[in-house]
């Protein structure tokens, strides 16, 4: 929980922005970068402020950061009064929208900060376990987090509540360092399902919150199209593979993190499924079965992001066609490519273009069968295109 003053009340502090900045928020986006702020003197951090342009018109209610390049989060195009109920009913909407989205689970992301117009704050639901990550300045204020656990508690009445901190995020938002730790409650694991299929949660460990909630529906479209031997690549905890192994004769899949795999292995044991765990680079190894003449009918890539910026765009392209040629070379006639991209500065488009590049240069005909995205509880905002940042294509391969 925080531990630094509270927010301020927004009534006496105004942030002006420029042109840009005001034909950026008018358009219907929620961030104003700190190029596009002309004054906010004596503003602290994590503050509530009301938003000018440069005319003195006002814009909205936002919450401050003295030290991302996001200066400013829209929260509100009118005056907010009462920021702990603004928040606990941005929650209760929230949850009714995964009421009527979210399906066959018991895990599933509850708030998706922008996404729920709840900047800087993401919820994971792992059946009895609620994992939590305050991710600005703003939400990590007393105020905020009193109210957001409060409404969580009252809502799901949890076992407990962990909150999840990523050190990269709080150095850039220059907030205190602290640990991941319960927060509300003593119970730190779980059993949760996602279509049919059980796995183990760990609330203090693993990467994110725990698992990657965002494929949830993903998981279920690959496994409708699986058949014969597959090979499941970043495997991370089994996911994929599990699903696949429902369809397939046989299912191997790899991973570099041993800790993964052996939490892979407890879900396969969970699920009473055989399958067969490689710990290795999976570029090193897809290079290695491509060269052995190794084939499958069915091959799921789901790399972690390799554009963490725009700087990084031409690096992660190649590697996302490495990947893809390696495993369409591979694939049987008839095979099924699952391929993912979680880097937001990759294009639906591009990553399109770098698969059909991959097929032509090794001589194959793809037929997309779906092009996919993030799972319903992570809502995508037309006006924010940050909030759309998962790609899933399932294609299948002719000779």
């Amino acid at each position: 929980m925080p531990d630094h003053p509270s927010s301020v009340s927004h009534h006496d502090l105004a942030v002006k922005i420029s042109r840009r900045g005001t034909e950026r928020l008018l358009a219907g986006h929620v961030w104003v970068y700190r190029s596009d702020v002309v004054s906010s003197d004596g503003i602290p951090p994590g503050a509530l402020v009301s938003v000018f342009d440069e005319r003195k018109k006002f814009l909205g209610t936002a919450l401050y950061s003295s030290s991302s390049q996001i200066a400013l989060r829209l929260l509100a195009r009118e005056p907010v009064d009462d920021l702990p109920g603004l928040l606990r009913n941005r929650i209760r909407a929230a949850i009714a929208y995964r009421a009527q989205v979210v399906h066959d689970t018991d895990a599933y992301r509850v708030v998706f900060s922008e996404g729920d117009f709840l900047p800087g704050l993401i919820v994971d639901r792992y059946n009895d376990l609620l994992s939590v990550q305050m991710l600005t300045q703003a939400m990590d204020t007393e105020v905020a987090c009193q109210a957001v656990i409060t409404e969580l508690a009252e809502q799901f009445k949890p076992s407990a509540i962990a909150e999840r901190v990523d050190p990269k995020i709080r150095e850039l938002e220059q907030l205190p360092k602290r640990i991941s730790s319960l927060i509300k409650g003593e119970k730190s694991s779980t059993i949760f399902s996602m279509n049919g299929i059980r796995f183990h949660h760990q609330a203090l460990e693993g990467q994110k919150t725990g698992a990657f909630l965002d494929q949830r529906e993903n998981y279920a479209a690959a496994a409708q199209y699986a058949r014969g031997e597959a090979l499941d690549v970043f495997c991370y905890q089994g996911a994929f593979a599990l699903h696949l192994a429902e369809r397939c004769s046989s299912v191997r899949g790899v991973d570099s993190s041993r800790l993964a795999l052996e939490i892979a292995e407890r879900n396969a044991a969970l699920n009473g499924r055989e399958i067969e765990w490689i710990e290795a680079n999976a570029f090193d190894l897809l290079r290695d079965y491509a060269h052995a003449g190794r084939q499958y009918d069915c091959i799921v890539l789901d790399p972690p992001a390799f554009a963490k910026s725009k700087r990084t765009l031409e690096t992660a392209l190649r590697g996302y066609k490495e990947l893809n040629l390696r495993a369409l070379k591979m694939l049987r006639a008839g095979g099924v490519l699952v391929s993912c991209s979680c880097s937001y500065h990759v294009s639906p488009a591009q990553f399109l273009e770098i698969i059909a590049i991959a097929a032509r240069d090794v001589h194959r005909n793809i037929r997309l069968l779906e092009n996919r995205s993030q799972a319903k509880d992570h809502p995508m905002l037309l006006n924010v295109p940050e909030t759309a940042y998962l790609k899933c294509v399932v294609a299948t391969v002719s000779y």
